[in-house]
């Protein structure tokens, strides 16, 4: 399997070259194109009650996707479904943690699986699981924005905001907490980081969803005209509510 990312970091699209019978598995949604002997399989990932598990605790599709070159060498385009960038890693029979809507494709010997984050990412809005990946393989994540290496040495912790993380390697640990004091979370618009421990590497994304939601929703003009309704006035727009 070839991978060749362009346009990073803020449209990148990834051009995947398969060899003669060679697959691989992608997030239902992400194929922008094709040629013409791919072969593309939809399943559930995991089986029936792996995928309910991680679509509906982990935020993750349902189906999957594996595309196989059938009678020769093939390509694919994959491209997410927010604007920002793609990275591709090797994995070498290793454990790689991800946060929910940053995982777009694999090799088909990666296993797919969730991993319990407890209560902790529940309040750090991140939701209470993360997608485990394990095994051998190229794995391709995206973002929202550009994505940011940070290689962490294990002397001292390393705090990133929680909207921001898009994966990190089994080494690292951590922890959910306040930015500073109550006022602090509350009023700096920063709300609360994860402190990452230990030694591996962290990816993160130089944009927010959250952070972009919390400016966009409040200028949607709502039926009774302006911005300001706020998340209740989009709802009624959408039923056609009063």
């Amino acid at each position: 399997m070839q991978i060749d990312i362009r346009y990073q970091p803020s449209y990148s699209l990834a051009i995947v070259g398969l060899g003669a019978e060679e697959s691989v598995q992608a997030e239902s949604g992400a194929m922008v194109s094709m040629s013409s002997n791919i072969e593309i399989k939809t399943g559930m990932k995991g089986g029936v009650l792996g995928a309910i598990t991680r679509s509906v605790l982990g935020g993750e599709t349902l189906f999957a996707n594996t595309f196989t070159s059938r009678g020769g060498a093939g390509e694919i385009t994959l491209a997410p479904s927010l604007p920002g960038d793609i990275t591709a890693l090797t994995m070498r029979d290793e454990t790689l943690y991800v946060q929910s809507g940053s995982f777009l494709a694999s090799a088909p010997e990666v296993n797919l699986d969730l991993q319990w984050g407890g209560a902790r990412t529940f309040f750090g809005s991140e939701g209470l699981f993360l997608l485990r990946a394990t095994g051998s393989g190229p794995v391709i994540l995206c973002s929202y924005g550009a994505i940011h290496k940070v290689t962490i040495d294990g002397t001292r912790p390393y705090i990133v905001d929680t909207g921001h993380v898009v994966a990190f390697t089994q080494g690292l640990g951590f922890d959910v907490r306040k930015v500073g004091g109550w006022k602090s979370t509350l009023l700096s618009g920063e709300g609360l980081v994860c402190e990452f421990r230990g030694q591996g590497d962290l990816y993160l994304q130089t944009r927010s969803t959250q952070a972009f939601l919390s400016w966009l929703i409040p200028r949607i003009p709502t039926r009774s005209g302006g911005g300001g309704g706020g998340p209740s006035g989009i709802l009624g727009n959408i039923l056609g509510g009063d």
